[in-house]
């Protein structure tokens, strides 16, 4: 509310230049003005009036009405502008880019996410509000792997099919009732400005659990869904590593920001080293 007064009280010279050009009428010889109240006009006048005053009478109308709407939309204007910026900052985020010149690689991520040390992966980072929407990379042993090329890994889909297996391993449950559906959305390859090849691997998990565990009749152990996932999966080489961009959300929340994500996962490069 403070700010509210002040935005008013501050909003403009134009309205104080017309509050001052409007004190001489407050003397007018057939003319009473009250204390302002909301939406009421602070002005009352005799019937018998000359020409003149009315004139003057109607000037000053056509400002007060001005000078209100003004106030008012110094009021209302704010709101609406945090309002449009919210749904610029969902459709539109702002990026920062990642650069590991140990490891070779770099990519785009949106600038809120926030990094996660501890995960396991060479870089890990989340979405402070959507905490099941996430990214990381992971590379192949520099001293075990001799990679040249991502075909080592056969074709697109033959990779898939092996990222597909690798996520299914990790989401290994050994809790009774607990069920896993998956699926290969799609798979391609592509040449990125780099003049290296990449591929990408697009994959859908369903988790499915019963609500009674330990129940002993079928008709009492029903299942539910957990979580429904989508799994976007960049891989490259370079330096005889196998790197893999992983990036996780929900289905429904990868929906709203499919172009944002796949923005992401363009980004992604490797590059050599210096030993």
């Amino acid at each position: 509310m403070a700010g509210t007064l002040a935005a008013v009280a501050t909003s403009s010279g134009a309205t104080a230049a017309a509050l001052d050009s409007l004190r001489p009428l407050r003397i007018a010889g057939n003319c009473k003005f009250s204390h302002l109240k909301a939406n009421v006009l602070p002005i009352t006048c005799s019937m018998k009036k000359s020409p003149a005053e009315s004139k003057r009478v109607e000037s000053f109308l056509v400002p007060r009405r001005n000078i209100m709407s003004l106030m008012a939309s110094t009021v209302v204007l704010p709101y609406s502008t945090m309002e449009n910026q919210a749904a610029l900052a969902v459709s539109s985020p702002v990026y920062r880019e990642y650069l590991d010149n140990f490891d070779g690689y770099t990519f785009k991520y949106p600038q809120n996410w926030i990094q996660v040390r501890g995960s396991g992966a060479d870089i890990f980072f989340r979405d402070p509000f959507i905490l099941d929407e996430n990214i990381s990379v992971e590379a192949s042993s520099p001293s075990s792997s001799r990679y040249k090329s991502v075909e080592d890994l056969g074709t697109s889909q033959d990779a898939g099919e092996k990222v597909l297996k690798q996520y299914l391993t990790e989401f290994m449950s050994t809790r009774l009732g607990v069920r896993r559906e998956s699926s290969i959305l799609s798979t391609s390859s592509r040449v990125a400005d780099d003049g290296k090849l990449y591929y990408q691997v697009e994959i859908n998990i369903k988790s499915f659990a019963n609500n009674n565990e330990l129940a002993v009749m079928p008709q009492d152990r029903v299942a539910r869904l957990e979580w429904d996932r989508r799994y976007l999966t960049v891989l490259g080489v370079e330096n005889n590593r196998l790197y893999e961009l992983r990036l996780q959300t929900p289905e429904n929340v990868f929906l709203e920001e499919e172009d944002d994500l796949r923005k992401v996962m363009d980004s992604f490069r490797v590059f050599k080293t210096v030993v």
